[in-house]
């Protein structure tokens, strides 16, 4: 396994490095100092996972993971010393699958990237399953892509295990609590933000290829619900 570390302080990259040689010797570390080589790295080695920071001397972390988010869906972790949840909606909106604040213990930064990467890893849900589809929505289960009137909807493997935990449950509610769970772990529950983020990432997908369409239901204190009203009466 390959891991991208990009920061500017040569502390942060030395305790990233005694972590992995530790605690995880199996992965092959790779370091950045700014956004620039952090895009050349990148695309000469093709890392299985990014650490982030997001302050970086040359160009914001946010940017740099908005152009690899152009080019891939490896899990990205935002390192930062910013601590506030505007700052941690800011880098899940862009891309962002984890977010870890300094300073951070070796076990925190390795519990996060085991996360992602598991996280990542169960993106074929439901392959052996028949597909599902109800007026102009698809979900292939088997092929590992949603449909849309015909037109694919290229969704990260967070944003395809969401739907596919919803349009499982279909018409049912399903409670923020368990949604976050299935989809980030246990020790997410109350990392309601992330929901948040990734539905709202769904629906402008949706909505790039039918703008009146929104696919997942908000039901007010409880939960999300797939919502397909509208596309079955398209469909019909």
């Amino acid at each position: 396994m390959k891991v991208l570390a990009v920061d500017d302080d040569p502390d942060i990259i030395e305790a990233v490095g005694i972590c992995f040689a530790l605690r995880w010797p199996e992965v092959e570390l790779f370091q950045a100092p700014d956004g620039a080589s952090a895009l050349v790295q990148f695309e000469a080695e093709k890392p299985d996972a990014v650490i982030l920071d997001i302050g970086l001397p040359d160009m914001s972390g946010l940017e740099v993971c908005s152009r690899l988010r152009e080019v891939t869906d490896a899990p990205i972790i935002m390192l930062t010393a910013r601590d506030s949840e505007l700052d941690m909606v800011k880098g899940l909106e862009t891309g962002a699958d984890d977010y870890i604040t300094k300073p951070f213990s070796h076990l925190e930064l390795l519990a996060r990237i085991r996360a992602v990467m598991r996280r990542a890893a169960v993106g074929t849900l439901g392959v052996d399953e028949d597909a599902f589809e109800e007026g102009l929505f698809r979900f292939d289960f088997a092929g590992h892509t949603v449909f849309y009137n015909g037109e694919k909807v290229s969704l990260t493997p967070i944003e395809y295990n969401l739907l596919y935990h919803l349009t499982k449950n279909h018409p049912k509610v399903v409670q923020r609590k368990t949604l976050l769970a299935k989809v980030w772990g246990r020790e997410y529950i109350d990392e309601t933000e992330y929901l948040k983020v990734h539905v709202q990432r769904i629906r402008a997908k949706f909505a790039a290829i039918e703008p009146d369409f929104d696919p997942i239901e908000n039901e007010r204190g409880v939960g999300y619900r797939l919502n397909l009203a509208q596309t079955a009466e398209a469909g019909a």
